[in-house]
């Protein structure tokens, strides 16, 4: 073998044996990563483990859609379309029992449940006189009515002279203000008594649930 050849071969075994020992560094568990920062690579492997999954840029992340509720069917009866009377009233052992009628005068079939809110009223302004009156009894079921017909709840009125009269503080009312079930709106009702404008040991009126 030439010289030249044994020259040749010996400079190839050493580019060989310095190759492998790049490669043999540059798997060592004890490197450094340049790019964060020289922190040791298996410290880079854990803190870029994620906790929680992020959405890819520029794409919204998803979440539940808000309930928006049922629409009521038939729809609620609305103040506008009501006539609202106070009819079979009665007195006796200390109150006045009435019943708030509500019947139906607007072009299509609608629904009642639950309680009105009932409150006495006075002056030209319609200032409140006293507590509203307090739910009495379970709601009760959904009262479909049609055009024409008409639905009450019972309305009890004890008489302010059952009260004490510094406590009750009995004042003229020209009427009610009453809200149908599920309204925004009031009506006024005539009705001429007496309420308490002051505080009653028991409510100073009794409204129960819409019936058919």
């Amino acid at each position: 073998m030439s010289m030249t050849s044994m020259n040749t071969r010996a400079r190839l075994g050493a580019v060989a044996v310095a190759t492998v020992g790049v490669l043999a560094a540059g798997c060592s568990g004890g490197g450094t990563d340049e790019v964060n920062g020289g922190v040791p690579l298996s410290s880079t492997t854990a803190a870029a483990t994620p906790t929680t999954t992020a959405a890819p840029t520029g794409e919204p992340v998803a979440t539940a859609p808000a309930s928006a509720g049922d629409a009521l069917n038939p729809p609620n009866c609305a103040t506008r379309n009501l006539r609202i009377t106070l009819t079979d009233r009665d007195a006796g052992a200390g109150s006045v029992y009435s019943t708030i009628s509500f019947l139906n005068v607007g072009p299509g079939t609608c629904q009642l449940r639950g309680f009105p809110g009932v409150s006495y009223v006075t002056g030209d302004d319609g200032r409140q006189v006293g507590a509203a009156a307090e739910m009495s009894g379970p709601r009760g079921d959904q009262v479909r009515l049609g055009p024409g017909a008409a639905a009450g709840a019972a309305l009890q009125m004890p008489q302010a002279a059952n009260f004490d009269a510094a406590a009750c503080r009995p004042t003229p009312v020209r009427g009610l203000r009453v809200y149908p079930p599920g309204e925004t709106a009031s009506a006024f009702v005539p009705l001429e008594t007496t309420g308490c404008a002051g505080t009653t040991p028991s409510a100073q009126l009794l409204i129960q649930t819409m019936k058919a």
